[in-house]
Parts: C-alpha cells; structure tokens; sequence
C-alpha cells in the first residue's frame, strides 16, 4: 500500500538493543568488564565445568550505556558470561556453599603468565574473588533479553557528589 511504512519499533527493537561481545586479549577484557562493573550475581548461578574447561555466569548486568543516554531511567538486564579454556577455578571471600547469596562485581581483571595464559579475577565487592587459571582469553557477554526498570544507578565513593552521604545516594 503507497503510504504505509513498516513499524521497526517492537520486536525488533529487544534484538537490536542486546549486548553481545567476545573478548580475546586484554583490551577486549577491559571493555566486557566496563559494561560488566556493579552486576548482581548468585553464587549458584556461577557454574564451573572442569570436564569443559568452562566457566559460566548468569548476571544481573546494570545498564550503563542506558543509564548515560535515558537521563535517570535505569535499568537491569539479564546476561551470561562465559570463559573458555578455563584450567583452574579458586574463590577468596566467597561462600561457595551459600548458593542464594548476591554478590557485586566490580571488575574484571587479566594478569599474564606464560602468554596467551594468565589469571582472571573477577573482583566483588566485600573483598571476594574468583580467579581462572586460563590457557589464553577466551570470553563472551551475551545478553538474554529480560530487562527492568531499577530506581537507582550504582555509586561508589570515589564517584560521589561531595557533599552526598551513603543514604543520599
């Protein structure tokens, strides 16, 4: 029909809105831990396959790029990490056992050995850990779609406003 356009807005939207990244070296790291930076996650929905050499996460990830562009919309949307090529898998600080316990991530970081291997730790708030011996980077973010409105946005104290208290933020 002359005159009609289609409507993109629905659907299609959701799909083009999800986050999917694959990190091979550092930088690549550096980039899926910014988007990753104050993501819940339960302890029992970090899993570790040794027979796989596979480490899989399901998170909570916050929204940042929304959160800069939406001006106070803020949001959260479920998302799977995965680590391949995973040798070893140690936690400090962190209750194993505790299934339903929250943790907060605060970043991801990669300290090379005997290159392309390493060490990533995952940093959580608190002073808890989890490191992956790895054989080299092989890591992907993928959103899986279900999103919701949160009322705040994370802040940590070198972010804060002077002047702002812990309850004001």
């Amino acid at each position: 029909m002359a005159g009609r356009f289609p409507n993109y807005g629905s659907a299609g939207d959701a799909a083009m809105d999800q986050l999917k990244l694959v990190a091979l070296d550092q930088d690549d790291l550096e980039i899926v831990a910014t988007h990753l930076q104050d993501s819940h996650v339960k302890v029992g929905d970090i899993i570790w396959r040794p027979q796989e050499k596979r480490l899989v996460m399901g998170l909570d990830r916050f929204d940042w790029e929304g959160a800069v562009c939406e001006n106070g919309h803020f949001r959260r949307r479920r998302t799977a990490l995965r680590f391949d090529r995973v040798m070893a898998c140690k936690c400090r600080n962190v209750q194993c056992q505790a299934k339903d316990v929250v943790l907060n991530l605060l970043t991801i970081e990669f300290v090379q050995t005997e290159a392309p291997g390493g060490s990533v730790v995952l940093i959580f708030s608190g002073g808890g850990e989890v490191r992956l011996d790895v054989e080299c980077l092989e890591v992907e973010l993928a959103d899986l779609g279900p999103v919701w409105d949160t009322t705040a946005c994370p802040a940590h104290e070198d972010q804060a406003s002077p002047g702002l208290t812990a309850a004001a933020r």
